[in-house]
């Protein structure tokens, strides 16, 4: 899906918008507090791909009354990024070819 940073607003195959519902948060055992964007669709009718889109087969409700969901961590993304760049980068690529020489001298042990 297409994410428009201007409308926070996604779009789907059938040219549907995904629009911020609300904002879950949840705590994990550790106690760390993920915050996750709820996105729902406004109208999944006749839509031809909603049983690809759709999952979850274990909900009572049908398929014909059901819409598109999406739940997105903004801050997960967000350091993904980042890492990604930190991964690519000129250090990052030196880091990593240092790592696969020194991880083998271990098991040669």
């Amino acid at each position: 899906m297409e994410y428009d940073s201007e409308s926070d607003s996604y779009t789907c195959r059938n040219s549907k918008k995904l629009t911020a519902d609300h904002i879950r948060h949840s705590k994990s055992k550790t106690g760390y507090v993920s915050e996750k964007t709820i996105y729902k669709c406004e109208d999944c009718s006749g839509c031809p791909y909603k049983s690809d889109c759709i999952k979850g087969n274990n909900c009572k409700t049908p398929m014909e009354e059901r819409t598109k969901t999406l739940q997105v961590a903004k801050t997960f993304l967000k350091h993904r990024k980042e890492d990604l760049e930190r991964i690519l980068s000129e250090e990052g690529i030196l880091f990593r070819t240092n790592r696969s020489i020194q991880a083998e001298g271990s098991f040669g042990d």
